[in-house]
């Protein structure tokens, strides 16, 4: 039996260091352009590691980490990009081509992550379990995001800010 409390919406937090502590805050995120996600990182102004964490409608999640000379992101389910706007800007940020599936054949075909693993590696988030984590199929992508969580330090904060 599934307890999660699920968020059949998605949701969007940032994630920064401050002042030796991790501050996590929801934002609001229609997931209709990448670049309000990518705003609200950069409006942090942090000195420290600053990052969003995406549940997209519960249905992938996305990791991005706006730097001083492009933007650093992953997406745990490129496939997604073949129908969904969202994911196909992440994919176009990152300077992937959108896989070409028949849209049809979606349902059918096991999707795959994309994007800089290493994004979270500074951080304590190997790239070798960001890509373990994100091939798990059988977690949503709000229990997936709350292990990144809890393995980087910041479970707690995460849950409080949701």
């Amino acid at each position: 039996m599934d307890t999660s409390p699920g968020y059949p919406d998605g949701f969007a937090v940032t994630v920064a260091w401050v002042d030796g502590a991790w501050t996590v805050r929801a934002f609001d995120d229609d997931f209709s352009r990448f670049s309000t996600s990518i705003k609200a990182v950069r409006n942090l102004r942090s000195e420290g590691a600053a990052f969003a964490l995406l549940n997209v409608e519960e249905e992938y999640f996305v990791i991005v980490r706006p730097g001083p000379e492009r933007v650093f992101a992953f997406i745990s389910d490129a496939t997604m990009a073949v129908d969904d706007d969202f994911a196909a800007d992440v994919l176009d940020e990152l300077g992937i081509d959108i896989p070409d599936l028949d849209p049809d054949e979606l349902d059918q075909i096991e999707g795959w992550a994309e994007g800089d693993f290493d994004i979270l590696d500074d951080l304590g988030l190997s790239e070798e379990l960001l890509s373990v984590l994100a091939d798990d199929q059988d977690s949503d992508p709000s229990e997936i995001i709350q292990r990144i969580a809890d393995e980087i330090g910041f479970g707690d904060q995460l849950e409080r800010a949701l």
